[in-house]
């Protein structure tokens, strides 16, 4: 579905692979195994691509035709690399472009972004298993298995797993800005 929304966008633009490389900084290797499907390009990567269209990276993922009702299962969702591919999220949600929800195991000392960042939406993460930070601003929380914590995700903020165990988690962000 990616691929096939990156291509549409780019030729709805009239713009070849070589150009949306040099507008994006990405390869055009890279983009076509985007478009391919062969490829799970970064959070990174999707800022960038979005940011040539104009566009929130929710639209790249809007699937016009997504079901009223839709059933997740692992080994058989899509995958969201994060910066530098230290851990990936699975989609749980179609791309209706209303609510997305994501979860995650992120392996000791592995942090959502390099930065933290901030975009319009609403977000709310859980911690399934193990210990997790989130900075929000100047603020950092830990949360533990069975907590929760939801903010207006236009303050900028990360997750970040600072212990030495694997931290589940599920993520909630509407309207969806992964």
């Amino acid at each position: 579905m990616l691929g096939d929304r990156l291509k549409a966008l780019r030729l709805e633009r009239g713009m070849t692979l070589k150009q949306l490389s040099e507008v994006s900084g990405l390869s055009v290797g890279m983009l076509s195994q985007i478009e391919n499907g062969t490829a799970d390009p970064s959070l990174g990567s999707l800022r960038k691509l979005a940011g040539v269209f104009e566009a929130a990276i929710s639209s790249l993922f809007t699937d016009p035709d997504a079901p009223l009702v839709h059933v997740s299962s692992p080994n058989h969702r899509p995958t969201l690399g994060t910066t530098g591919s230290e851990f990936f999220y699975e989609r749980l949600t179609p791309g209706r472009g209303d609510l997305e929800m994501l979860t995650a195991t992120i392996p000791p000392g592995r942090a959502s972004s390099a930065r933290e960042w901030a975009h319009p939406s609403t977000e709310c993460a859980f911690v399934i298993s193990g210990e997790l930070r989130v900075e929000i601003g100047e603020a950092e929380y830990t949360l533990t298995a069975g907590e929760s914590i939801t903010f207006d995700s236009r303050q900028a903020h990360r997750y970040v797993n600072a212990s030495e165990a694997d931290t589940s988690i599920v993520i909630a962000v509407t309207p969806p800005t992964p």
